[in-house]
């Protein structure tokens, strides 16, 4: 059985388990991880592919030390990004545990007060949480975190990728910090990701705030065989017709490629789940084949996700093979993570990742068990007009999709995940949080319990006066006759809101429901008699409670509206938009390419080649509008949209800009200004230019969910510092090829 000595030192229950599920030898991730925690006492960050076997590598050697010398409180902190994750574990690990003395315990939105209870009561095992959670411990349960957590053990972090960089991230390493700080006790953490480009990042997160360094262990193992394949559509295509229904080419191909298969289809948005699944679920009745069709976001009610689940996992019981059933689920991030979904067959995109993170955690939903991964990218786009203007004619989604493919397989790259300098939304959320917990505390406690948590290291001392001098004036705090600081009346109403645990905001929905069934939630409810789409299926609202936020409706037919806006927010790398240049100008041809897409992409690489895109990056769009290719990221590009806004204006150049981030920027001249504008932009390279000056006058973005409590020069101070990059911006106008000496521009006449 592989490394004897590791398994030999798993309990014993363990090795039982082990041999009950057949498993011939220990899978390399499982002996390095083992290792790392019997033989040192330093923190472990565990990167490998997904279905690499990376849980139990976590799991089985801290449950060999939790059972050979038993905590006295919880002994081990699991924490994940998703409800959905945790009850799959749950599951898992009392199939692991039910030999052993160790309980499992779940604390989520959906977890009945019953069970929590018992937890407070029973503290011991293990505990499954989510970050929200776990902030609603260190308020709530302040005095009782000695008992609860006094003897813990070990800290799991799963898919660490999905927390790196974000504010849920940053509050999870407050609340370590605070844990630590209340019990007077530092656990190990374990890390746990599929996907991670820079791992030092990782390794420096992880151990934020310890005193212990962080060791990844290298993973040994094959290459994995997968099988890719990108087609191309435009949308308005002539439709088949099918018993009187209309359906485009390009659902009838995802219909086609998805047919009797447990198939998981990814969208980057709600409302293309909601349309793709009621559309496959028209075309299955149109040819009187079984209703298998799902939808899974964070919109659809607990019950119909965890029935979607089950049936990804098993079947709806008709046949005597359940892995071989057929289910399609169409769904957003929430079914990206880790839950293990059975023998899943092929996985298909619309649309391009937003990230090689992202393709590489879908990739990993199929291939599991030995088989081939199966991923399929599906593109679609409006049909160009004749005469339509260069940006237009370019499938931008295509040449996504094939950059980071590309990127992976030529580089095994995947995009780094750099910290915010300055989160002054979470410095208000803990500030209010700590209070909440501790009570009043003077002024100089509270800056020692806030800024000596490790994501505030670049918080200036001045710039934490300043905001508690606010947070007084708008009455979230006060102050008390001894002179101590305490929840404002104001701020009350705010910590004291369940919502207050989640540092991101949440849009306000109605419930939609059926007399007897909750479906799940939508922003913005059509009036009554309209219908809409909802879990894959199309309802017809039958009355509205705004007062209580219900809508009620029942099933209906016909042309329906989706109840979400599609919107992509978030960054794309610089790297991926330079390999996009590179793919449309190389003559590479790509095996995965399927027959539209070859043809769609050698249509494009033509218009490239005849209107020299490779040599001159501003092209001619109508009059004195013209169109520049700067092939940057969502950052830089977005400094560069401020630069070109505010030195082009004040050069008397530019009348305006528009565009389509990160892709294009369309502006608007002034009249035989073209030479001047080339030169304005080669000219940005090199100018020395402060962060300060691409805000506009009074501007102060407010991006995060407190944001609006923030004083307004702080919040400038994290915009330049975090949405902006300068240098990265100077260093592509410099290097790029395609903003120098080639550039064959004259005056516009």
């Amino acid at each position: 059985m592989g490394d004897r000595t590791f398994f030999a030192k798993l309990a014993p229950f363990l090795q039982e388990y082990i041999y009950s599920q057949d498993w011939t030898e220990l899978k390399p991730v499982q002996i390095a991880a083992s290792q790392v925690i019997f033989e040192t006492d330093a923190h472990l960050l565990i990167t490998a592919g997904t279905a690499a076997g990376k849980t139990e590598a976590a799991f089985l050697p801290v449950l060999t030390l939790l059972h050979e010398q038993p905590s006295t409180s919880v002994g081990i902190l699991y924490i994940s990004p998703i409800k959905a994750l945790i009850n799959d574990q749950f599951d898992r690990l009392n199939a692991i545990l039910k030999d052993a003395e160790i309980p499992v315990w779940y604390w989520h939105g959906d977890v009945s007060a019953k069970h929590k209870k018992q937890l407070l009561k029973e503290a011991q095992g293990i505990l499954q949480i989510t970050p929200e959670s776990l902030e609603s411990l260190l308020i709530n349960q302040y005095g009782q975190l000695n008992r609860l957590f006094g003897d813990l053990r070990f800290i799991i972090i799963d898919e660490i990728h999905a927390f790196m960089g974000s504010e849920r991230g940053y509050q999870i390493l407050c609340q370590l910090s605070r844990l630590a700080k209340a019990t007077n006790n530092q656990p190990r953490r374990i890390g746990l990701s599929a996907t991670l480009g820079d791992c030092r990042l990782a390794e420096n997160w992880l151990a934020a705030g310890t005193n212990k360094t962080t060791i990844t262990p290298e993973i040994l193992g094959g290459q994995r065989k997968i099988h890719l394949a990108v087609e191309h559509f435009y949308r308005h295509q002539q439709p088949e017709v099918t018993e009187e229904l209309k359906f485009s080419d390009y659902h009838q191909y995802i219909f086609e490629i998805s047919k009797a298969r447990k198939c998981l289809i990814f969208a980057n948005n709600r409302a293309e789940t909601e349309t793709a699944i009621a559309t496959l679920r028209q075309i299955a009745a149109a040819n009187n084949l079984p209703d298998i069709y799902h939808v899974h976001h964070g919109s659809i009610s607990a019950k119909l996700r965890e029935t979607a689940e089950r049936a990804m996992r098993y079947s709806s019981g008709r046949a005597k093979n359940y892995e071989s059933a057929p289910a399609v689920i169409a769904a957003t991030i929430t079914l990206e993570l880790g839950i293990d979904l059975g023998q899943l067959e092929r996985v298909i995109q619309l649309e391009a990742p937003l990230s090689v993170a992202s393709f590489l955690q879908r990739l990993g939903r199929t291939g599991r068990r030995g088989n081939p991964a199966d991923m399929r990218f599906i593109c679609a786009e409006d049909t160009p007009e004749p005469d339509a203007p260069l940006p237009n004619q370019i499938p931008w989604q295509l040449l996504q999709c094939i950059a980071i493919i590309q990127l992976y397989l030529e580089e095994k790259w995947i995009e780094p995940i750099p910290p915010a300098r300055y989160p002054f939304s979470l410095l208000y959320h803990q500030t209010m949080s700590i209070l909440a917990a501790l009570g009043e505390l003077s002024p100089s406690r509270l800056a020692e319990e806030v800024l000596t948590l490790p994501t505030f290291t670049n918080i200036a001392p001045g710039d934490f006066q300043q905001l508690l001098r606010h947070l007084i004036e708008i009455q979230h705090l006060e102050i008390t006759e001894r002179g101590e600081l305490i929840i404002g009346v104001v701020g009350e109403k705010i910590v004291r809101n369940f919502q207050f645990y989640a540092v991101f905001a949440a849009e306000s929905e109605y419930v939609a429901r059926t007399e007897i069934l909750e479906i799940g939630s939508i922003v913005k409810p059509p009036p009554k008699g309209k219908l809409f789409t909802l879990a894959g299926r199309i309802w017809e609202v039958v009355d509205i409670d705004f007062k209580n936020k219900i809508v009620l409706v029942k099933e209906g037919q016909g042309e329906a509206s989706v109840s979400w806006h599609s919107h992509r927010s978030s960054n794309i790398h610089s790297k991926v938009l330079q390999r996009m240049r590179q793919v449309l100008f190389e003559e590479l041809q790509y095996s995965y390419l399927q027959s539209n897409a070859k043809e769609r992409l050698a249509a494009a690489r033509t218009i490239a080649k005849n209107t020299q895109l490779d040599q001159n990056a501003i092209a001619p769009i109508s009059g004195n509008k013209y169109c520049f290719f700067p092939w940057m990221g969502t950052i830089a590009y977005r400094t560069l949209e401020r630069c070109l806004n505010l030195f082009g204006r004040e050069a008397g150049i530019i009348r305006n800009i528009s565009g389509k981030s990160p892709y294009f920027l369309t502006l608007q001249i002034e009249k035989g200004k073209l030479a001047d504008l080339s030169a304005e932009i080669i000219a940005l390279g090199d100018r020395a230019i402060t962060p300060n000056e691409l805000l506009f006058p009074q501007e102060a973005p407010r991006l995060q969910k407190y944001d609006e409590f923030i004083p307004p020069n702080l919040l400038c101070k994290a915009f330049v510092s975090d949405y902006l990059d300068v240098a990265e911006m100077q260093a592509i106008l410099k290097t790029g090829n395609f903003l120098n000496s080639k550039f064959k521009m004259q005056n516009s006449k």
